[in-house]
């Protein structure tokens, strides 16, 4: 028995009967504007106007018009679709969360603003007449009073077989507006995502705002890595280094608590700017991300700090590069750096290369591949790897690592869009 009133009773139903009472709330301004201009018209009162169904229907009818209009005000959609997804239970991926914008958008809204009034309305004037009317049928086989003819009733009622029947057509009045209000609830929560949902163009809008979404938290991902990472490497192969001679080179110690300082206070700050970033899109204070020309120096610096021989080739004019190459490309040094830490022996040198050649900018970081066999192992470097392969792809550039005639080597071959001219 549960499971069959549920559908006319249960939280759902309820909800969405609020939801039609509202549209027939909403109405009412509507249908009073409507009795100005059919009373008039039709040489009736105010009071024969709201007695007589026919002039309500047609003071409705002057009305809906003017509601459609209104319909068209940019915060009718959110608004609606606010109330559907939280009285008719419709998921809020398949309703429009802005204003209507387009002919055909504005149309949809138009259309299910009229049938969410003309259904409410319909729905809200059965809630305010049936129950009374059902509660008087139910009590008047009890109630002898309430008989007599001069309270309208019909004249079914006097006799005895229609007497008994009422508690019945009682009851059934009920269920009929149960079930006008929850098929009507249902219809509407039916159509409101074709009437409310999206346009196609608003679907692409949104994938392509999902899409540059997804790029930019895919760039702080790799920005973090290569980043953060590189840090977390030079560290701890300087406090490591710094360990092993503490007690017989004091200067090589100082030499590498001043890079390990320098490392973390220049990572805290491209930290900073990531983390602004994902907290609000704009890092006004952190600082800026590094560059070629700004920081390679100082990048081969810091790792040789750590204990590991670094010698650079640079052949390329770095302060006249574009800005997003320039920063892009530290990125690849800073990582085929990385990997160099991770995974050569101490001692062991690696070659980098900044060149500038037929228009293209080539990087080359290259280390014995013996040390570099664990990288190999893990089905081409892992993210880091990865990483560079995606910022030399969005920069139309190509990457290849590998082991070739024993040394482990990374190349990447960038395009210069205006290359200046070699110094």
């Amino acid at each position: 028995m549960t499971a069959l009133l549920r559908p006319l009773f249960g939280r759902q139903a309820r909800l969405r009967w609020v939801h039609l009472v509202l549209g027939g709330a909403l109405a009412m301004p509507y249908v009073l504007v409507g009795t100005v201009v059919v009373g008039p018209v039709a040489g009736s009162a105010d009071a024969q106007v709201f007695s007589s169904l026919t002039m309500q229907l047609a003071s409705f009818a002057v009305g809906l018009p003017l509601a459609v209009a209104t319909s068209l005000f940019p915060l009718t959609r959110p608004l609606e679709g606010a109330a559907v997804r939280w009285l008719c239970g419709v998921p809020a991926d398949r309703l429009a969360e802005g204003p209507a914008r387009g002919r055909a958008a504005k149309g949809r809204t138009a259309l299910w603003f009229a049938l969410h009034l003309t259904s409410g309305a319909v729905v809200a004037g059965m809630s305010l007449a049936l129950p009374p009317f059902a509660a008087v049928l139910i009590a008047l086989p009890f109630v002898p009073a309430w008989r007599d003819p001069r309270l309208g009733l019909p004249e079914i009622v006097g006799h005895g077989w229609g007497l008994a029947l009422a508690p019945a057509a009682g009851v059934v009045s009920l269920l009929a507006l149960a079930g006008c209000a929850a098929g009507a609830g249902a219809l509407l929560a039916r159509w409101a995502p074709a009437l409310l949902g999206p346009s196609p163009e608003e679907r692409l809008a949104a994938a392509e705002a999902r899409a540059a979404d997804l790029v930019l938290r895919n760039r702080l991902a790799r920005e973090l890595h290569d980043s953060v990472g590189h840090a977390l490497s030079a560290v701890t192969l300087q406090a490591s280094a710094a360990r092993r001679v503490l007690g017989s080179d004091q200067e090589f110690v100082r030499e590498a608590l001043a890079a390990i300082e320098e490392t973390t206070r220049r990572t805290v700050g491209e930290l900073d700017t990531v983390l602004g970033v994902l907290r609000d899109g704009d890092t006004p204070d952190a600082a800026p991300a590094p560059t070629l020309a700004a920081d390679l120096d100082g990048l081969l610096r810091r790792t040789r700090a750590a204990g590991q021989p670094v010698t650079a080739t640079v052949d390329a004019p770095l302060k006249a590069l574009p800005p997003v190459l320039s920063r892009e490309a530290y990125r690849i040094v800073q990582e085929g750096l990385t990997n160099a830490l991770r995974h050569a022996g101490a001692g062991v040198t690696v070659a980098v290369r900044v060149v500038l050649r037929d228009g293209h900018l080539e990087i080359g970081v290259d280390n014995p591949l013996a040390a570099s066999a664990s990288a190999s192992t893990r089905g081409g470097g892992g993210h880091g790897l990865d990483g560079i392969r995606s910022r030399s792809r969005v920069l139309g550039g190509t990457a290849r690592a590998g082991p070739v005639d024993g040394l482990w080597r990374l190349r990447v071959r960038l395009p210069v869009p205006h290359p200046p001219a070699s110094p």
